[in-house]
């Protein structure tokens, strides 16, 4: 068993972290005050080739696995970038597999190689505000008139839908009552984002002001046919196909952001003098960060594993669920940690390491909270009951 990283995945990481280093504390200390996409950063990444590294090289993509977009996204987050360089690139990432698995070959070479080159960029539309994580629940509604779908509800937490050219939406296209099992009825779209039909407002959060959260309010908003993504009523067993990298890369940045919390707070306790001793000679300093070390070493071969499941074509669910829970945890308690070396200066927006705590809420919460995914490992992995 080797734990090396291949040669190509070494470069991957130097390459990206190339890109990262051009844009330093103050862009993001500048992006967290005064908000704004992170236009210029996203660029670079999709000059460097990077926005398709999962999407197949006919469309334009990398052809790379979820194993190098990992490693990649790790790259970003511990770059300084935390979550406001992640998530501006995240959903190109693994947002578009429904459409590379179960999309025509025509909408695979009109849909991918835009999002490949960086031309465009996408939001995901799933979760609304009465049903959260139960998403057979979805009450948006898109009925079918002639060649046409007509969609009216709402959705919420849909992120970059203020900068977005377009919209991967889950819809329900038959009424729950009317179908034999909750998930059949659901059906998934790609489509431009017409905002004359669509009404976006930004929701005021604590972190990650450079990446934009939104409500969606549709309005008899019309989607052709020929943007629906395989066939009507098995939206949801599509979904499902993009849930698992999405875990294992929002995992892979918590594992980033810690570690560059870790190394932030390494820094300071060696050069803070306090009564005439750097603080880092103090085990009270020393143990917490070293425990915060071995957990985020620890579960980052718990993200690789889930990885390199993926990448084999084997059931990962499991993995990706203790992947994602364990780094949103140990994320958090790296960032806490570093607050807390800092003393009072861990407040100071200044040392970055306050943002690092908000952002990092972002995987301890999304996409599914750390409960629910204690509950699929509950269940589908000990064999306990249902709880929910």
């Amino acid at each position: 068993m080797d734990f090396r990283y291949s040669e190509e995945q070494e470069a991957i990481r130097e390459a990206v972290a190339r890109i990262c280093a051009d844009f330093g504390d103050e862009y993001w200390l500048e992006r967290d005050g005064k908000g704004g996409f992170p236009q210029e950063f996203y660029e670079a990444l999709g000059r460097g080739g990077w926005l398709g590294i999962c999407i197949p090289k006919e469309y334009g993509g990398s052809g790379l696995g979820i194993t190098e977009a990992a490693i990649m996204m790790r790259t970003v987050a511990e770059s300084g970038a935390g979550m406001s360089g992640a998530s501006a690139v995240h959903m190109n990432i693994f947002g578009l597999n429904p459409v590379v698995r179960f999309g025509t070959e025509a909408q695979r070479r009109r849909m991918l190689p835009p999002i490949a080159r960086g031309e465009e960029k996408a939001c995901f539309a799933v979760t609304e505000p009465n049903t959260g994580l139960d998403t057979t629940r979805l009450k948006l509604r898109a009925v079918k008139k002639g060649d046409r779908y007509l969609v009216n509800g709402q959705k919420v937490w849909i992120s970059t839908a203020q900068v977005a050219d377009r919209i991967l939406l889950l819809a329900r296209t038959t009424p729950l009552e009317e179908v034999e099992k909750p998930t059949f009825g659901l059906s998934l779209f790609y489509t431009r984002l017409d905002r004359a039909r669509v009404r976006v407002r930004e929701i005021d959060k604590m972190g990650r002001k450079a990446v934009d959260s939104n409500e969606l309010f549709f309005e008899d908003f019309e989607i052709p046919e020929e943007d629906r993504i395989g066939e009507e009523g098995r939206g949801f067993e599509y979904i499902l196909h993009g849930m698992n990298p999405e875990r294992i890369l929002i995992a892979a940045e918590a594992v980033g952001l810690g570690c560059m919390a870790v190394q932030r707070a390494v820094r300071y306790a060696k050069e803070r003098i306090v009564f005439d001793r750097p603080i880092g000679k103090n085990q009270a300093i020393q143990h917490p960060l070293a425990k915060s070390w071995a957990e985020l070493e620890s579960v980052w071969l718990m993200v690789l594993s889930a990885a390199w499941q993926y990448d084999q074509g084997m059931p990962c669910g499991a993995a990706a669920n203790a992947a994602k829970y364990l780094a949103g945890e140990a994320g958090f308690a790296a960032c806490q940690t570093a607050v807390m070396t800092h003393g009072g200066f861990g407040y100071a927006k200044e040392y970055h390491v306050e943002r690092y705590l908000r952002e990092v809420m972002i995987p301890r919460i999304a996409p599914v909270s750390p409960q629910l995914a204690l509950c699929f490992i509950a269940e589908r992995v000990l064999g306990l009951p249902k709880s929910y």
